[in-house]
C-alpha cells in the first residue's frame, strides 16, 4: 500500500525533521504551513531529494475549512492518506499563571488542542475501515511539559498537552478496532527556533543527559510510530525527553 503522510507543520522544527526523515523510510509527504513558502518549499525539495514526491500546501489548521482542503488536496495530488503527524503548535505565552492574559490563552488552545482534534477527525474521517477506508497511524505530538507542569515557564501550555494526552488516550480506544493506531510522542527540551532566546544554552547542561535532544531525536520516535514496526502499539504516549 502506497504510504502517504500529512505533517502539520511540516516546514519547521519537529515537523520539518519528520517529513524529511519519514521520505527516506519510503512515505509520500504532504509539507502543511501557514506562513513560510520558502521554507515549506526547502522541505519538499530535500524529501523529493529522497526520490520521493511530496507538495507543499500553505493552510491554517486553526481554520477548520482550512483544515479539510488540506486533506483534499493531499489526496488528490499525492494519493489516500494513511499517516497524520500534528506537529503544529504553540508554546507561548512564557509566564506564571497570575500573568495569564485572555487573548493570549486562546490562541494557545485553539491550535495545540482545537485544532489538533479537528485534524485528527478528518484524519479518522479518511482512514476508518468503518468508514470505507484502509486505515493508518496518526501521531500527535505532546510533550513532558504536560506531566511536569512547566512551573514559572509556560503552565498554560502544559495544560494544553495534557489535553493532547487524554485526546490521544480516548480516540486510540474508539479507533484502534478500525485499523487506525492512534500514539503520542512527548519531547523534552528541544533545540528548536519555538524555543526563548537563551534557553537551550542555558538550561541544557543541568537536564538529566546534560543536554537537549534535537528535532531529529524526535523525528525516529514519531517515523517508528507510523511504520510497520509499530504495528502493536496504539494508545501510547512514548517520551522523548532523555530521563527528564
Amino acid at each position: 500500500m502506497k504510504k502517504v503522510l500529512i505533517v502539520t507543520g511540516g516546514s519547521r522544527g519537529i515537523g520539518h525533521a519528520t517529513s524529511v526523515l519519514a521520505a527516506k523510510t519510503g512515505w509520500d509527504v504532504c509539507v502543511n504551513y501557514v506562513r513560510n513558502k520558502v521554507r515549506a518549499d526547502e522541505t519538499v525539495a530535500k524529501i523529493q531529494a529522497t526520490g520521493q514526491r511530496a507538495i507543499a500546501v500553505r493552510a491554517d489548521i486553526n481554520n477548520e475549512q482550512d483544515v479539510i482542503r488540506l486533506f483534499e488536496t493531499c489526496s488528490a495530488e499525492l494519493g489516500v492518506v494513511t499517516g497524520v503527524v500534528n506537529s503544529a503548535g504553540i508554546v507561548e505565552p512564557y509566564c506564571r499563571v497570575d500573568e495569564l492574559k485572555y487573548e493570549e490563552i486562546i490562541p494557545l488552545i485553539n491550535i495545540n488542542v482545537v485544532a489538533m482534534m479537528i485534524v485528527t477527525r478528518e484524519a479518522i474521517k479518511r482512514m476508518s475501515t468503518k468508514n470505507n477506508g484502509s486505515g493508518g497511524s496518526i501521531v500527535l505530538l505532546s510533550s513532558v511539559s504536560a506531566r511536569i507542569g512547566a512551573p514559572g515557564v509556560c503552565v498554560a501550555y502544559a495544560a494544553s498537552k495534557g489535553a493532547v494526552d487524554s485526546f490521544a488516550w480516548g480516540a486510540a480506544q474508539e479507533v484502534v478496532g478500525e485499523g487506525i493506531r492512534i500514539n503520542a510522542v512527548s519531547p523534552g527540551l528541544i533545540d528548536t527556533e519555538i524555543q526563548p532566546e537563551g534557553r537551550v544554552k542555558r538550561d541544557g547542561p543541568k537536564l538529566p543527559m546534560g543536554r537537549v535532544g534535537q528535532p531529529e531525536e524526535v523525528a525516529r520516535a514519531i517515523v517508528w510510530l507510523l511504520s510497520e514496526d509499530a504495528s502493536y502499539v496504539a494508545g501510547s504516549n512514548l517520551d522523548v525527553a532523555a530521563g527528564r
